[in-house]
């Protein structure tokens, strides 16, 4: 049987289940109820939580090629991108042309939200048999809101669902159906609460005598550090740029197999974020944190905002993308510097920053030396940080 062929009975049986999921697993009005009201109050603020939910915010030229920032695409540059003829609101939309039979141009983010909370998606669509789910995340199954038919104009789709107990994030979805043609998309939103700030930190409060040694960026990479970190058995929290984890990815993996040692998050671009806009700062942030976690299998949980430039807005963007820390340092041993921002010598929790640079190998070396005369031992941060 063609592929063709078997697209009616596929259109038909998905209609079906969507219609089914809609009268039996709909969340109970209630909850949707109880989150508005509170809303409303002024107690639990609601706001917007998808990032570039417009498609308004440009790929950054160390963002993924061809990337849609805040979303990856299955098809990726070959099926989606972005357009400006013709967007619901704003300068531009996404526009989706699912490239084979088999595909249906499925675009997707991870939000992050409150556990045990109920949430409203939506979005403006335009096309044949276009799809607004959220999984992965979800108490339990939750319909998605789908139309079959814009008929040229633009539409909007709305689902409910709600986060699991233990859940602290979702993955929302966008797709169109097999052999259905183009679809677009534009104005996403996901409505609900949002997740605290994000705690700033120039150093862990600990009473273990401990430091931390963290090393940015990533576009050096030296055997020497390596080797160095491999005979010492240090702890590193390495804060690598995506582009220059992706040049590189088995020296990171090394460089961070040190128990104790983890891969955190540095931005897409190493802008000053606070020339950015939230809805900016957000793209940057979450868009490293998905990168990252493709190359190397871990969320990471802390951020450490470039040249230590963070404001409020940082704190917030970075708590939606699932950060629980901006973390900056109170020493900074790179490039052959020794500078220890506090009286004395370094202290329980300090964490000292360097950079993934030719002098790096010698960097370490000296920190090393001074925690050692301190009568400190390098730990792992992410455990300190739980």
């Amino acid at each position: 049987m063609s592929i063709s062929s078997r697209m009616p009975a596929r259109l038909s049986a998905f209609a079906a289940t969507a219609a089914l999921l809609v009268a039996g697993l709909a969340g109970p009005a209630s909850a949707a109820s109880a989150s508005s009201s509170s809303s409303v109050s002024g107690a639990v603020p609601t706001v917007n939580l998808a990032t570039n939910p417009g498609f308004e915010i440009p790929a950054s030229s160390l963002a993924d090629w061809g990337s849609v920032p805040g979303w990856r695409c299955s098809g990726g540059p070959a099926e989606a991108s972005v357009t400006t003829a013709a967007p619901h609101a704003g300068t531009s939309a996404l526009a989706v042309t699912p490239a084979g039979d088999d595909s249906t141009g499925e675009c997707t983010q991870t939000v992050s939200v409150q556990p045990g909370t109920t949430y409203t998606a939506s979005a403006w669509v335009r096309g044949k048999f276009v799809f607004l789910g959220a999984t992965e995340g979800t108490d339990r199954p939750t319909a998605p809101d789908w139309t079959e038919d814009t008929h040229g104009g633009w539409q909007k789709l709305t689902t409910r669902f709600t986060a699991g107990a233990g859940a602290t994030t979702v993955r929302l979805t966008v797709h169109g159906w097999y052999q259905q043609g183009p679809f677009a998309v534009d104005d996403v939103r996901v409505d609900g609460p949002a997740p605290a700030p994000a705690t700033a930190a120039a150093s862990v409060p600990t009473s273990d005598k401990v430091v931390f040694f963290t090393v940015d960026d990533g576009w050096q990479t030296t055997p020497e550090a390596e080797r160095f970190i491999a005979d010492h058995r240090l702890p590193i929290t390495a804060f690598p740029l995506p582009m220059a984890a992706a040049n590189n990815p088995g020296y990171f993996q090394r460089v961070t197999a040190v128990p104790g040692s983890s891969v955190q998050n540095h931005s897409v671009s190493h802008p000053d974020l606070t020339k950015l806009s939230p809805a900016e700062q957000q793209v940057e942030i979450c868009d490293a944190r998905d990168s990252l976690t493709r190359q190397f299998g871990t969320a990471p949980t802390v951020f450490r905002p470039p040249y230590f430039a963070w404001n409020a807005d940082t704190l917030q963007a970075a708590a939606n993308c699932g950060m629980r820390t901006v973390l900056t340092a109170d020493a900074d041993f790179s490039w052959g510097a020794s500078n220890i921002w506090h009286e004395g010598t370094l202290s329980p929790g300090d964490v000292v920053l360097m950079h993934w640079t030719d002098t790096l190998a010698g960097d370490l070396q000296r920190a090393l030396a001074a925690a050692e005369v301190a009568g400190l031992k390098p730990a792992g941060l992410a455990s300190y940080l739980r």
